[in-house]
């Protein structure tokens, strides 16, 4: 009788969020990544209403959410090599630059009136049903205030957010860092725009990789962003009295306020998932600065290198 219960609340919940989506407002949902606040991508004024409660820059796209390739043909243009790139990586952590078809119902707001759009199909199966018993694409950034860190537990969700707009809860996302942004150029080369959960590495055994950070059609790319509300001090050698301690790996530095552990044994994926929960911890903590200890700059480590950097900026 208990799990019949709860089977039907996870169902009414969603069944909620989906009216509320229907309605033109917003939803704030689960995926692999991080959390998304998302809204209708064919309404206009949902989508206007995502940048108005981020207080989010206008120049600053969002990408966009699917749940099959299928339904992203309904409205982008796919050459050969962005399916078979997309077939690859799809459901999952990737998004790819596409080109709206001129009939596309996408609104013109979440890409700054350009005809380029950033598209995924996440893996989490409440998004995919989410946008499955909607029926339409949902634009959706991370779930948090402009140029703060992006959540990927429900527990760091920002009150203010909280307070005004449906979350529909699950565990701690799996990955913990946002989407490689790629763009396909005419030579069929894999042009990365943001670094993401997807390596460099990992698409370099796929194609030809090149790297461009500076894109405004990727989200991510401004250069303050992903920002903690203390200051962080990167490659830290030694910890302050005022400092708490993000480490990574086995060493004898410690804080005196707070020490928490990306991971002990070095491992990225462990650190990736544990990054954003534990800067929202350090926030929350009374030390009054941020000391990060040396990560390497390698797979993983390079997207969490750069999330700390804009966070800094």
């Amino acid at each position: 009788m208990e799990t019949f219960y709860k089977k039907n609340m996870k169902k009414n919940k969603l069944d909620f969020a989906k009216k509320l989506l229907s309605s033109g407002e917003l939803v704030i949902f689960p995926t692999e990544t991080v959390f998304g606040l998302g809204a209708d991508a064919t309404n206009n004024k949902a989508v206007k209403s995502i940048f108005r409660v981020k207080k989010r820059p206008k120049n600053n796209p969002i990408i966009c959410h699917f749940k099959n390739i299928n339904q992203i043909e309904k409205y982008f243009t796919l050459n050969k090599f962005e399916k078979k790139l997309g077939s690859k990586f799809w459901p999952g952590p990737l998004t790819i630059i596409l080109k709206k078809k001129k009939n596309s119902k996408i609104s013109k707001l979440v890409s700054n009136n350009s005809n380029l759009v950033g598209c995924r199909i996440p893996s989490n199966k409440l998004a995919i049903k989410l946008i499955t018993s909607f029926g339409l694409p949902i634009a959706a950034p991370s779930a948090n205030l402009s140029e703060r860190t992006s959540v990927t537990n429900i527990k760091d969700i920002d009150p203010i957010l909280e307070k005004k707009i449906f979350v529909l809860k699950d565990r701690q996302s799996s990955y913990g860092l946002e989407s490689t942004v790629v763009r396909i150029d005419d030579k069929n080369r894999i042009e990365v725009l943001r670094y993401g959960s997807i390596t460099v590495e990992e698409l370099n055994k796929f194609a030809k990789v090149k790297i461009n950070k500076k894109s405004s059609i990727s989200p991510g790319n401004l250069k303050k962003h992903y920002s903690t509300l203390k200051p962080i001090r990167m490659n830290a050698k030694k910890i302050f009295k005022d400092e708490g301690l993000l480490n990574f790996g086995n060493n004898k530095l410690k804080s005196k306020i707070i020490n928490l552990n990306l991971s002990n044994k070095k491992n990225l994926n462990e650190a990736a998932k544990n990054f954003y929960h534990f800067l929202h911890k350090l926030d929350q903590s009374k030390c009054k600065k941020i000391a990060v200890v040396k990560i390497s700059n390698k797979g993983l480590g390079k997207t969490i290198n750069d999330r700390l950097k804009r966070a800094i900026k």
